[in-house]
């Protein structure tokens, strides 16, 4: 029992419960802001199903948990130069390269000759990138959660607050919004199979004009 009332295991144990609400107060806002047009752009032009949903939505989040740890590992061992590195535009510059890789990825899942393959694949690694890539974007909370990394001092202690901050962020509105934009979707191409190979590119178009924008920014 004299473990539960150790200071440094409160004082650990409140540190992490802060890191986790400042990952929600960011998912709660910024998060579905800047993230909803990527996202919302590949599942409208993914089409998949409702479990390719699913996995697609597990994927990204997986992919916001695993920057966010290593995000928190490099802030601990080299202090605030990941941060000044983030705000010179590195950010920008991975967000803008994996949302053109996922409207390329969209376009050859449509090709006719394309291989058997190509769209069953074109739900797992999309989703990833965008989900990694855009927990990179500067923001307060993001500038907040290094600033505590480093101050920790540990490797350890690093990824340990970058998974909360992950599991916080998690909680946001697109795992409501991502499933209508699919019902969404599947209502538009519902007897109008002319239609889903235009929306597909639309939604192509989109995410790769989001990743210029993006390069632009950090150029």
């Amino acid at each position: 029992m004299d473990d539960f009332l150790d200071p440094a295991l409160l004082r650990v144990q409140a540190s992490l419960w802060g890191v986790w609400l400042l990952g929600v107060s960011l998912g709660l806002t910024a998060c579905t802001a800047t993230c909803l047009p990527f996202m919302g752009s590949w599942v409208l032009g993914r089409g998949g199903t409702q479990i390719q949903l699913l996995r697609d939505t597990a994927l990204f989040v997986a992919g916001r948990i695993l920057a966010y740890a290593l995000l928190g590992a490099i802030a601990a061992g080299a202090g605030t130069w990941l941060a000044h590195v983030l705000h010179g535009g590195v950010g920008n510059l991975i967000i803008g390269s994996a949302s053109i890789a996922a409207g390329v990825w969209l376009l050859r899942s449509g090709v006719a000759h394309a291989p058997c393959n190509a769209a069953r694949n074109a739900g797992t690694t999309p989703p990833l990138l965008l989900g990694f890539s855009l927990s990179l974007t500067p923001c307060a909370p993001l500038a907040s959660l290094l600033a505590v990394c480093a101050a920790a001092g540990s490797i350890g202690w690093g990824v340990a607050n970058g998974v909360a901050f992950g599991l916080g962020a998690a909680l946001t509105p697109l795992l409501i919004l991502l499933p209508l934009v699919s019902l969404l979707g599947k209502n538009l191409r519902e007897n109008r199979a002319w239609i889903t190979r235009w929306i597909r590119w639309g939604a192509a178009t989109v995410l790769v004009l989001l990743g210029f924008r993006r390069i632009l920014l950090a150029l």
